[in-house]
């Protein structure tokens, strides 16, 4: 576990506009992980981007993970961090800590509604875009494995729907547009699991849709869903259809995919239908729909800060209820140890255990060269076979020790034992090979 870690910034700590100063678009993330792992010194590497948190976690394959911040700093925003700007603006997690925040991230703990579940499939989609780099390798991916794993099982856990962000997304939605006039309609911008979501439920009011999307067979897959109607991003922009009420946008661009312009004729038509300013729900990071230019347009804009704002309201109730999930990634979390414990030290336990039967061997053959000398072939094998015997189970007991130590104790504590070891062994020389 001790070369895992994790740097990041989320909601917990920093601004969406500070959140959204490290994040990457989607078109440039490969070239990204690349030069990631580069600044992490070959470290394997996924990089994780949503609506209100980004995060690099990372793993040393043969040292214990320290503090990356500063390296991550720089890689994301191309440029060296000022007087502590890095430990200011980042978090990091490492060893069994940063292991413990990816499940709860995967799970949905620390996710600003507690326990919803749009970030399994981000994070997911996270790992496969570092598989695709070749970024992630046995490490990581076993971690990630695990944390998908443990999410999957919490969802089973879960005795009711689970909250989304996207739920008091459609909410505000709902509330602004009702009671909807026919002519009325809420444009989702971006294929997104926010989108999804806020979809179904505005379907299930009853609410008309238009799925907006640069790619029109993806808005066209999302609109079969939910029943809605379909639009590539340039024509809406170009021309959008009279009385849209509210937009919805989610999208991973880094740029806003709205200019003044496409807001200016949104606005005039939506109030020519019902005589209200449409409302705009922006879960963009950084923002899909410029604040300034909102505002300029008339639009009533609520971004991550008010959605997150108005979930904390809730969060402690939500946690209590998940209790029952911490539970169980605390159960995991200690199976894992265990496994990446024996994993991390066998070989170094196999050398060991190779040692104390070479030594073994050593000392039998000059005894044979020397006292036992005129022992027959047949004795000589006896005697040899017997010392590789006795080797292997005197070191049992301190290779079991080691082995369920391990678990527990630091990468520093292993290293010394292992490191005293061998200078016991340089210190004696009848126990080198003549």
């Amino acid at each position: 576990m001790y070369g895992i870690g994790v740097v990041g910034a989320s909601y917990r700590h920093a601004s969406a506009e500070q959140v959204a100063r490290f994040a990457v678009p989607r078109e440039g993330m490969e070239e990204r992980l690349l030069e990631l792992r580069a600044a992490l010194r070959g470290a394997e590497v996924v990089y994780l981007s949503t609506c209100n948190r980004v995060e690099v976690a990372f793993a040393l394959a043969d040292e214990p993970a320290v503090d990356m911040r500063p390296e991550v700093f720089r890689a994301l925003l191309k440029r060296e961090p000022r007087n502590g700007e890095a430990s200011a603006a980042l978090r990091t997690w490492t060893g069994e800590a940063a292991i413990e925040h990816l499940f709860l991230v995967a799970c949905g703990l620390d996710s600003a509604q507690a326990g919803e579940q749009e970030i399994y499939v981000q994070l997911r989609a996270a790992w496969q875009a570092a598989r695709a780099a070749q970024t992630s390798g046995p490490l990581l991916d076993r971690v990630m494995s695990e944390a998908l794993a443990m999410a999957r099982h919490a969802h089973r856990l879960e005795s009711h729907r689970a909250p989304s962000l996207a739920d008091l997304a459609a909410d505000r939605v709902i509330a602004h547009v009702l009671p909807a006039h026919s002519a009325q309609y809420v444009a989702l911008v971006g294929v997104s699991p926010m989108t999804r979501r806020c979809g179904a439920r505005l379907e299930e009011r009853g609410l008309p849709v238009l799925v907006v999307n640069r790619s029109l067979d993806a808005a066209q897959r999302l609109a079969s869903e939910i029943a809605a109607h379909a639009m590539p991003l340039e024509a809406f922009r170009d021309d959008p259809p009279d009385g849209c009420a509210a937009l919805v946008c989610a999208t991973g661009t880094a740029e806003p995919v709205l200019d003044s312009a496409t807001l200016t004729k949104l606005n005039k038509r939506g109030r020519e239908s019902n005589g209200k300013h449409p409302l705009v729900v922006d879960f963009g990071l950084p923002p899909n729909v410029d604040p300034a230019a909102a505002r300029a347009a008339g639009f009533d804009r609520v971004g991550m800060d008010e959605l997150v704002l108005t979930a904390r309201e809730e969060r402690i109730a939500h946690l209590m209820r998940l209790a029952p999930v911490r539970a169980a990634i605390d159960e995991r979390l200690g199976r894992l140890r265990s496994e990446l414990a024996a994993r991390a030290i066998g070989p170094r336990l196999a050398q060991l255990r190779g040692e104390f039967e070479r030594i073994a061997a050593a000392e039998m053959d000059q005894l044979l060269k020397g006292e036992l000398q005129d022992l027959d072939e047949a004795r000589r094998a006896r005697l040899a076979e017997w010392a590789a015997t006795l080797a292997h189970r005197l070191a049992h007991l301190p290779l079991s020790g080691m082995r369920a130590a391990a678990e527990h104790a630091s990468a520093e504590a292993t290293d010394a034992f292992f490191r005293e070891a061998r200078l016991h062994r340089a210190a004696n020389p009848k126990s080198e090979t003549p």
